[in-house]
């Protein structure tokens, strides 16, 4: 399995940012809809609110007007009609929609601005008119001479003289009305009501309040007058639920590409890493080297180990790697510096002037052009003249052979020692012992594991032993886990050993104990 496939497996993966992506932007399509609708709703509703104070307004105002004609006029109901009849043809004729006036006394109608003299009781003419109110209002389906016409008849009281009074009758002009519900597109009609009678703009003539389909959304009412004015329409609409749903979609399809795109940058490995470095994620662990004759510790490898807060412990296999192919083994390593710095000084007091500190180098740091200064701050870092440091070039790693040469020659200048790690698992162990100058050569695990089995592993690991005795290359053996490894690997002469048998990594602290408890200090 590739390197950036491991460590995907311990990050965010892109499937997880896929579905996540998918699930921020279905919520967000749900959320922005629901609002958006909510606020379109919001808005209609103060749409109708607005109408229905319009149409009160409106309809006050014309009231009120019609009522202070109706005062100019009360003063005539004292007189005869022959005295009065052409004052009232000419109020009636300039007032809007008024189709009469009548002067009442005692329940009759005696005089009409349309046919002058006439005798006439209130009770046939609007029988749902009652004079003993101030003012009462009825709708009509027609009158005498005007048929089929609907009309609304007013009754207005004498405040001098409670049996004489001033009845109107009045067209129904439904163009204002309807000029109100035009500007709210979602107002289907309107209706005047005065007691279980309605006209409205949806149909022509008088129907009965029960016979209105619906319930209104809205009821004005006038303080003075028996009246009311039901507004109707629509509560939602399906332009709005469209216009609802389209802008969830396409905000539920930005806000899930924004957030696969913050998620890309937030999760991107090489952003993981340096952000580990910063937030001090990375630490160190030691595995001791024993000297293989008397067992003990002659030295340790320092192992670069990380604890991400979410993903838990990640391989180094993974993360190194991934930081090679990222191009961030530089910060990576350099940071591995100052680990080893801070806590080699903890470690003279149980390990000798000169024991090893085996410390990996990749070949993207060994051929940066900050590597030698990054050596020498590193050496500088160390306490002075007490370890020897090993740096470790895995086998299996790719480096410029022209450059690595004189690399390995400086190095051996500065006072330092090569070791060739994992030797025997890449393509080119041989190349590597032909063409370079190594200090010592680290057997790999695969090799150990072979030891006390009848495999074909054996008889090389015999050859790898003999092959470095030949070429005065010192000798450790990675993984040893079992005293039968140990005693087979002594017996045969390799230098130093390392594994489990003697101590996983630990940190600096358990090393300390575990050396003080070998040596009984």
């Amino acid at each position: 399995m590739r390197a950036a496939n491991i460590f995907e497996r311990y990050l965010t993966t892109p499937r997880k940012m896929i579905m996540t992506s998918i699930m921020v932007g279905v919520v967000l399509a749900m959320t922005t809809s629901a609002l958006y609708a909510l606020w379109l709703h919001h808005k209609r509703e103060q749409g109708y609110d607005i109408l229905a104070q319009g149409i009160q307004r409106y309809v006050r105002d014309y009231f009120n007007d019609l009522e202070a004609v109706a005062d100019t006029l009360q003063p005539l109901t004292q007189a005869g009609c022959n005295h009065v009849s052409a004052d009232l043809t000419s109020r009636a004729a300039f007032n809007i929609n008024v189709r009469a006036f009548l002067l009442v006394n005692n329940g009759t109608a005696y005089c009409s601005s349309a046919t002058g003299s006439m005798s006439e009781p209130m009770a046939k003419l609007a029988p749902a008119i009652d004079t003993h109110q101030k003012v009462d209002l009825e709708i009509m389906p027609g009158t005498p001479m005007m048929p089929g016409k609907p009309t609304i008849a007013i009754w207005y009281q004498n405040p001098a003289n409670a049996q004489r009074g001033i009845f109107t009758t009045l067209n129904v002009n439904l163009a204002p009305y309807l000029l109100f519900t035009s500007r709210h597109r979602d107002a289907a009609s309107v209706a005047l009501v005065i007691g279980d009678k309605a006209i409205s703009t949806a149909s022509p003539g008088v129907h009965s309040v029960a016979s209105l389909v619906s319930s209104p959304l809205r009821i004005a009412t006038l303080p003075d007058y028996p009246i009311k004015l039901f507004i109707y329409g629509r509560t939602w609409s399906r332009e709005d639920i469209a216009l609802s749903a389209l802008s969830g979609i396409l905000s539920g399809a930005l806000g899930g590409c924004l957030c696969g795109y913050l998620l890309y940058v937030r999760q991107r490995s090489g952003k993981e890493i340096l952000q580990g470095i910063r937030r001090n994620q990375f630490y160190i662990v030691w595995q001791p080297v024993v000297e293989s004759k008397n067992l003990t510790m002659t030295g340790a490898e320092v192992l670069m180990r990380w604890e991400h807060p979410t993903a838990g412990a990640i391989p180094p296999d993974a993360f190194i790697n991934f930081a090679e192919a990222q191009q961030l083994i530089v910060p990576l390593t350099r940071h591995l510096f100052k680990l080893i710095a801070k806590e080699a000084p903890l470690l003279m007091d149980i390990l000798p002037q000169g024991a090893k500190l085996g410390v990996n180098i990749a070949p993207g740091h060994l051929h940066s052009p900050e590597f030698k200064e990054d050596i020498r701050q590193f050496a500088a870092s160390l306490p002075d003249g007490h370890f020897q440091v090993v740096f470790e070039i895995t086998e299996r790693d790719m480096i410029k052979e022209k450059e690595a040469v004189s690399l390995f020659a400086w190095l051996h200048q500065q006072g330092f020692e090569i070791a060739v790690d994992d030797f025997g698992t890449g393509h080119s162990a041989l190349i590597y012992l032909e063409r370079f100058t190594m200090d010592y050569l680290k057997i790999d695990r695969g090799f150990v594991n072979a030891i006390g089995t009848e495999t074909v592993t054996s008889p090389v690991l015999d050859a790898v032993i003999t092959l470095a005795r030949r070429l005065n290359m010192t000798t450790v053996a990675e993984g040893v886990e079992t005293w039968e490894q140990t005693k087979w690997l002594r017996d045969r002469g390799v230098n130093y050993l390392q594994g489990f048998f003697f101590s996983r990594p630990v940190r600096v602290a358990q090393l300390i104990d575990w050396q003080r408890q070998r040596s009984g200090k």
